[in-house]
């Protein structure tokens, strides 16, 4: 039987990667993107190859996702919304909540599987380390900031997921993030802090942390989150599961940019600026410590991280002093557009 899935959002960052590691496991990838956040350049790659097809549409057009998905036994939902650092909720919440709707009815109506990627800010504000999927309570902030939209729709997603496995009998895995970071990341806040970190270093500049940069995150190597991933795509014993998919090395935020200083081969004390979030606009409350607990990653899929944080970065340092020069130039020059430091889906 052909191996055959359709990846929302493959266009961006971790779809794209996703796309080639199924290629490269015998997989027919089709792809679908709007491309507002994604970039064809991204999937440069995977469109050498027959066993690839893309569509550009948005996930939330019923019609559309259920016609791809006629052809396919799995559906890898990555398309998403984030975190509303500068700009308002709407667009997370829309984005999130109708594109995981439009994909669960196109999975019920063909009988095919779904891989759900969520996120670690599901964990919310939870003080207790680490996170487990079934023993840790998810803490959410205020509504009145509106950070916390992007949390509440992928928990909303999450239900939705389930409750498709209970009412319709739909095979739903949902794999929560934590950090994904390396080449093709965004080169803004909405990819994370690495990109503006290793720009900064690059040039000697002040790296801007935000708050008091001592809250801490386990940042996930892309190939890593990929690969886990893939393990949730082919393997049963995901289905009707919540599986977190990450690193259990913590680092502080300034920590990370003390690290990108050193890496990038500069030996004078690193230049670190810290950013208040009141200059952000309005409310904005942030996540002190996040780490996984990864144990049922390894007991169902196998999984566990292989790159370090430090070689991890490296990697990204090559990947930036490969782009072209303009590229490089216009890292964090569209503050409009850079939504959240929790790194790419999670």
């Amino acid at each position: 039987m052909t191996k055959r899935v359709l990846i929302t959002g493959v266009a961006g960052f971790v779809g794209s990667h996703l796309a080639e590691a199924l290629l490269s496991r015998g997989w027919e990838v089709i792809g679908l993107d709007n491309l507002s956040q994604g970039s064809l350049d991204n999937l440069a790659s995977a469109l050498q190859r027959p066993e690839f097809s893309f569509t550009q549409g948005d996930v939330r057009d019923e019609r559309l996702v259920s016609e791809l998905a006629t052809r396919v036994s799995v559906i890898a939902h990555l398309a998403a919304y984030k975190i509303p650092r500068y700009g308002g909720r709407l667009d997370t919440l829309d984005i999130n909540g109708r594109g995981m709707m439009s994909v669960l009815e196109a999975a019920r109506r063909v009988g095919c599987k779904v891989v759900f990627t969520s996120t670690s800010d599901v964990y919310g504000k939870n003080p207790t380390l680490p996170f487990g999927e079934d023993a840790s309570d998810l803490v959410m902030g205020s509504p009145q900031v509106r950070r916390w939209a992007y949390a509440v729709s992928k928990m909303y997603s999450e239900h939705l997921c389930l409750g498709y496995g209970e009412a319709h009998k739909v095979p739903v895995a949902i794999v929560r993030y934590f950090g994904s970071y390396g080449p093709r990341q965004h080169l803004d806040w909405w990819g994370g802090p690495q990109a503006l970190f290793i720009k900064a270093a690059m040039a000697g500049e002040e790296i801007e942390v935000h708050g008091d940069g001592l809250q801490t995150r386990c940042f996930s190597y892309v190939d890593d989150t990929v690969r886990g991933t893939a393990l949730a795509v082919e393997r049963d014993e995901a289905i009707g599961e919540i599986i977190n998919i990450g690193s259990t090395e913590e680092i502080t935020i300034k920590g990370l940019a003390e690290l990108t200083w050193r890496l990038v081969g500069r030996t004078e004390l690193p230049r670190v600026r810290l950013v208040p979030y009141s200059q952000f606009g309005g409310r904005y409350e942030d996540v002190r410590r996040r780490v996984p607990d990864v144990s049922k990653a390894k007991r169902l899929l196998g999984f566990e991280s292989t790159v370090g944080l430090e070689d991890g970065t490296r990697r990204t340092i090559a990947w930036i002093r490969s782009l072209p020069t303009r590229d490089v130039a216009s890292v964090g020059s569209d503050p409009a557009r850079g939504l959240t430091p929790s790194g790419g889906m999670g």
